[in-house]
């Protein structure tokens, strides 16, 4: 793995490895650098014979505030005239994206993920492809895209419904609504509770010891095992939205919740 990364900060100790998201926007939002870096981190770690778990967390007080939007406008915007050549890049700049969080997914190491703070939007996304997921009692997640005129299609429409079932993946998908840690612990989004973030970063480490105690071969092969289960299904999903949101993400909705995040003010949706 080269280093130093902008947005990921990759730390070794023994057989764990945490990687903690860095930014560098706000709240660690999700920018150009996050969506290169991921993928070969991710990659690297899985052929690592060191390292049997690897652990996620954000730094500072959120985990993420997802897409960065002021820094990706380019790969979501509409560009020229929005035509086949245009809707083909960015299709393929879309699928791009996906693969960062496919390699979470398909790293043979187990990944928990480690949130307090807030996980929005492409933070749901990651922790989606995570295989297990705990978080502190200041944790807020929002699958919020719909709130921004988008059809989320980084992976979270496509795994949630495995993690917390159909009903609750469509209710947080289509108000956008913020999920509060105890509500979140009761559909089964994360596994545990705590106190503080330095409580939920103790049982982290102490669960990921767990896990490496055991053989790591067999460990890997029960991830492969599980993940067979529904790849394909994911796999699928995620061509899909890619597809959709290539014909119908371009809108006037789309544009003016751009415009009325860079201002500041509450969108006006007109379905157009």
């Amino acid at each position: 793995m080269s280093a130093p990364y902008q947005a990921l900060r990759v730390t070794k100790t023994e057989m764990l490895c945490e990687v903690v998201l860095l930014g560098p926007g706000k709240g660690n939002a999700m920018g150009p650098e996050f969506w290169r870096e991921v993928p070969e981190v991710f990659a690297a770690l899985d052929r690592d014979e060191e390292v049997r778990v690897i652990l996620v967390r954000g730094e500072g007080a959120q985990f993420s505030y997802g897409l960065d939007l002021l820094t990706m406008t380019n790969d979501i915007g509409a560009q020229g005239a929005n035509l086949a050549a245009e809707r083909t890049q960015f299709l393929d700049k879309l699928y791009a994206l996906q693969k960062a969080f496919d390699a979470v997914f398909y790293c043979r190491k187990p990944v928990i993920a480690a949130i307090n703070g807030w996980c929005i939007g492409g933070g749901l996304d990651l922790i989606s492809a995570c295989d297990i997921r705990l978080c502190s009692d200041d944790a807020r997640f929002s699958l919020r895209e719909v709130r921004v005129a988008m059809v989320a299609d980084l992976g979270s429409l496509q795994r949630l419904p495995h993690i917390i079932g159909e009903a609750a993946t469509r209710e947080l998908a289509y108000t956008g609504k913020d999920l509060e840690a105890q509500r979140a612990l009761q559909i089964g989004l994360v596994s545990a509770v705590y106190d503080s973030p330095e409580a939920l970063l103790a049982a982290a480490k102490t669960l990921a010891q767990e896990i490496a105690a055991n053989p790591p071969l067999v460990v890997q092969g029960i991830k492969q095992v599980m993940n067979q289960r529904i790849g394909q299904q994911v796999a699928e999903g995620l061509r899909y939205v890619g597809a959709w949101n290539a014909a119908f993400l371009h809108s006037e909705d789309l544009q003016e919740a751009i415009t009325a995040f860079k201002e500041r003010r509450k969108a006006n949706f007109k379905g157009r």
